[in-house]
């Protein structure tokens, strides 16, 4: 009796053992494509699938004449996928929505200026290929000065951007908006008071448009670097985009860009 008890006890055992090594196997398969990490995938594949606006000028955003997606954070990413021997594939998300998409595999990075302060838990991210500082922009002719004037003005923010915590910060209420060119309208409808924003792309905004209807109240907080972001595990395609991007640096391409849509190098 005890024998069968014995070998009853020890059949179960070897079953449960033998579904735990399965249930791992599965496991490993889902997350890395049948044992192969990200790179090796995206190599396989070909294609770089790259998560960004592309209603954030001078950015991403699309040329009104072409309607064709550009920008600066475009064309830097189209090049470190050339040096890959990729093509750069975008799939336009709105703000509020980029992380989850990257999160749910909808993309493998996101080219979006996106800074790491707060999120390094979660993501990994590639070197720097911005260098920019937070402004706040107003009304023409509003008496805004500086950053102890924002406590109880309402501030028109993308709720998961840094600018939002800034603004948040300061004491101010915060209107959710889907993007900086929304976040203007309400400025100038007399909605909100303001909006915190990147230095270069509201310059680039106000140079092009000619609206004279808006101005930079003052810069705030340390300069901000921006990288390109991707899923926690996603090691080695970091290391495949960091080496185009410091072959991009060493070689002037990644200056001429930023001059390009710049006049200034903002990759330092």
């Amino acid at each position: 009796m005890k024998k069968a008890i014995f070998a009853a006890l020890m059949t179960l055992l070897i079953a449960v053992t033998a579904a735990c090594g399965a249930t791992g196997d599965n496991a490993k398969d889902q997350n890395t494509g049948g044992g192969k990490n990200l790179w090796s995938q995206v190599k396989d594949k070909g294609v770089l699938t790259i998560g960004t606006e592309g209603t954030y000028e001078p950015f991403t955003f699309h040329d009104k004449k072409t309607d064709k997606l550009t920008g600066y954070d475009v064309e830097v990413m189209q090049e470190v996928a050339k040096r890959l021997g990729l093509k750069a594939e975008f799939k336009e998300t709105q703000w509020d929505s980029m992380f989850a998409g990257l999160n749910s595999k909808r993309f493998d990075v996101i080219a979006n200026q996106v800074g790491k302060k707060g999120r390094e838990d979660k993501y990994e991210f590639s070197d720097p290929y911005t260098t920019s500082q937070a402004v706040v922009v107003t009304k023409s002719g509003s008496e805004l000065k500086a950053e102890n004037d924002v406590k109880g003005k309402t501030a028109a923010q993308s709720l998961t951007s840094n600018y939002n915590d800034l603004a948040q910060k300061a004491g101010a209420k915060i209107e959710g908006v889907e993007g900086m060119a929304q976040a203007f309208q309400l400025i100038q409808q007399g909605r909100v008071d303001l909006t915190y924003n990147d230095k270069l792309a509201v310059l680039n905004y106000l140079k092009t448009s000619g609206n004279k209807n808006l101005k930079i109240a003052f810069e705030t907080g340390d300069p901000q670097t921006t990288h390109f972001t991707f899923r926690k595990g996603s090691g080695e395609l970091v290391d495949k985009v960091n080496g185009a991007l410091k072959e991009m640096k060493e070689d002037g391409t990644l200056s001429k860009i930023a001059q390009k849509w710049f006049g200034e190098d903002v990759s330092k």
